[in-house]
């Protein structure tokens, strides 16, 4: 199992406010987590972070996970000191309904309320029609605009103020998970390297911007400059466990029960062999995910890098995506990390990454 110290810093990491565009706080948080045991850690004009462990080794290997969270930006406060937003990523503006709000603004955080028209004050036809984003505002106690400007602007930025909770059976709840999770297994995964490493030269990054209009985002600048032979990426999946879900079409993937190895469309059949059979010869858990197109995470960046880099997919089932409740099983980060580190330390100088 991880770590009580893992655990805390895990906590730490997803419960800092960071939406795309504006992942400075949680980077940090990061970088000086690296620090304690990585050989090197910088950040670039992107606002990804990368920390190396045995920089004179060969070949390169990129483990990306994005450290970015949906949020809200604020477009407009009105004379009354109402502020109101746009999406950053992907909502379902029913999950914003009634919810707080912390902004990043110029002076520190400021706290917000969703606010919607009393469904006592709405006519019978509007009661069943679902809340659209410009139905809501945010209050955050200003009473003009004036007041409201004195701490918050238009573009600050903003995440549903909740913090992390512990569940039974290993399990813990954020908002944030997608992917701050995904950016938590690849230093687990990197630590747990430089306490035994192999030949290889390996790359943690924590990404920037893939949760919003996908171009590549951070994780190809990180693939450019990193210029690896292979990567690992990382990032949730959709968990099938639980009602409502359709197994025939999108695979099934339960907490607890392990890392899900996509195959398909962008992934290297190499890179993929590598994970399934360190996986295989570490008794480690896995399920199995078909991708017969895009990924829709940062590996269809990352593949394209350069010249090309071999690249593979690791998910880890999770329930609730998008929402203020996601919820992973720190069993599925464990073997996660397990499975990475075990797959860089199998590659050698010698690994033929050609397509066969």
């Amino acid at each position: 199992m991880l770590k009580p110290n893992a655990v805390a810093f895990l906590k730490q990491l997803l419960d800092t406010p960071g939406p795309s565009g504006y992942e400075a706080n949680a980077a940090k948080v990061w970088r000086d987590e690296a620090r304690t045991f990585a050989a090197e850690v910088t950040a670039d004009a992107h606002g990804n972070s990368m920390a190396v462990v045995n920089p004179g080794g060969a070949p390169t290997i990129m483990l990306a996970g994005h450290i970015d969270e949906i949020g809200v930006i604020v477009t407009y406060i009105d004379d009354d000191g109402y502020a109101y937003i746009a999406p950053i990523g992907g909502w379902d503006p029913q999950v914003l309904v009634a919810q707080r709000i912390r902004f990043l603004g110029r002076q520190g955080e400021v706290l917000g309320a969703v606010g919607k028209k009393p469904i006592h004050l709405m006519k019978p036809e509007d009661r069943e029609k679902a809340s659209k984003m410009t139905d809501l505002w945010v209050d955050i106690g200003a009473s003009t605009r004036a007041q409201a400007e004195a701490v918050l602007s238009v573009g600050d930025a903003g995440v549903i103020d909740s913090r992390t909770l512990d569940f039974p059976n290993d399990r813990i709840v954020s908002r944030s998970i997608d992917d701050r999770i995904g950016a938590f297994v690849v230093l687990e995964a990197l630590r747990r390297y430089a306490a035994d490493p192999g030949e290889a030269r390996v790359v943690a990054v924590a990404t920037t911007q893939e949760e919003i209009g996908y171009l590549g985002g951070g994780a190809r600048v990180a693939g450019e400059r990193v210029d690896p032979a292979m990567a690992i990426v990382v990032d949730v999946t959709f968990a099938t466990d639980h009602p409502g879900v359709e197994k025939k079409e999108i695979g099934e993937a339960r907490l607890g029960s392990g890392p899900v190895l996509s195959r398909g469309s962008v992934l290297s059949p190499v890179a993929v062999r590598i994970l399934r059979d360190t996986a295989e010869s570490l008794r480690i858990p896995y399920a199995l995910h078909a991708a017969g197109r895009q990924t829709s995470t940062d590996a269809d960046g990352v593949h394209l890098a350069r010249h090309g880099v071999a690249t593979a997919l690791l998910s880890v089932p999770n329930r609730y995506m998008h929402s203020p409740n996601e919820m992973v099983s720190l069993v599925d980060l464990d073997h996660a990390a397990a499975l990475i580190a075990g797959a860089c330390k199998a590659v050698t100088r010698t690994t033929d990454f050609t397509a066969r």
